[in-house]
């Protein structure tokens, strides 16, 4: 396990192992945690160390405070990450984690001068493109359920267990005004290429949202399609991780390139 100076558990290195070359850092979509990526490092490369992001508010860290706003989390995110950057990186997201991700890196480039390799975004559309859907974070309680359903990300054994919901509404309703607070600043294109997965079933998140990606970037941008609904990375997962396998593989071998030479 990974921890910075400052002790909190900001990261996890799930199977940390001396042949591994690159880390994946991986950012969990609005409710979620490192949990998630439990699964990962068996459908991975052994190149590669999957380090998972365990944001206040969920997990080992249930009783702090969780984050309400993308710009102060993304603040935080980039202290915390900082010491883990002594070896090649990329980073994934998830819908909320995808948003992360991608600022992150904008963030790491402004205030550092480093990027990622790559950046892997999953079930979010592209920044730039203004929002149509009214908030939903402040919605009544009863809407807010509602909404929760709509989305099949949310458990229904959770949705229908009141001391449980009572516990994860604060997480839920501050990390979907992470998402939907966000305001969108321009910069300059990334200079890494972008790989963009979406479910063929997401009924707000479809292709014609994703291809605009292509501005973000002034490398390579690869757009996958992969059967499904917004939560495709829990029920496409081996297809998921088969396709990250190939893009990874070739991140590490350039790497190691560059390194030996």
């Amino acid at each position: 396990m990974m921890s910075t100076s400052g002790g909190a558990e900001w990261f996890t290195a799930l199977k940390p192992d001396a042949r591994q070359r690159l880390r994946l850092f991986c950012f969990p979509y609005a409710g979620g945690g490192s949990h998630i990526f439990r699964a990962w490092p068996g459908g991975l490369p052994g190149t590669v160390e999957v380090c998972t992001a365990q944001l206040p508010g969920r997990g080992s860290r249930i009783r702090e405070r969780p984050y309400s706003d993308l710009k102060t989390l993304v603040s935080a995110v980039g202290a915390e990450i900082l010491p883990l950057l002594d070896k090649p990186f990329a980073f994934f997201g998830h819908s909320m984690g995808a948003m992360i991700s991608f600022e992150l890196a904008r963030h790491l480039r402004r205030e550092h001068g480093v990027e990622p390799l790559q950046l892997f975004v999953s079930g979010r559309r592209a920044p730039q493109l203004p929002v149509t859907e009214p908030t939903s974070y402040d919605m009544p309680q009863d809407v807010f359920y509602e909404k929760l359903r709509t989305l099949n990300g949310t458990p229904t054994e959770v949705l229908e267990h009141p001391e449980l919901m009572e516990l994860m509404l604060p997480l839920l309703r501050a990390d979907f005004s992470v998402v939907e607070t966000y305001a969108y600043t321009h910069e300059p294109p990334l200079d890494v290429p972008i790989t963009v997965f979406g479910g063929l079933q997401d009924p707000r998140v479809s292709r014609e949202v994703l291809t605009p990606w292509r501005e973000q970037t002034t490398a390579a941008l690869t757009v996958r399609m992969l059967p499904g609904d917004h939560f495709f990375l829990n029920t496409a997962q081996p297809t998921l991780l088969t396709l990250l396998s190939k893009e990874l593989e070739r991140l590490v071998g350039a790497a190691t390139s560059v390194q030996a030479g």
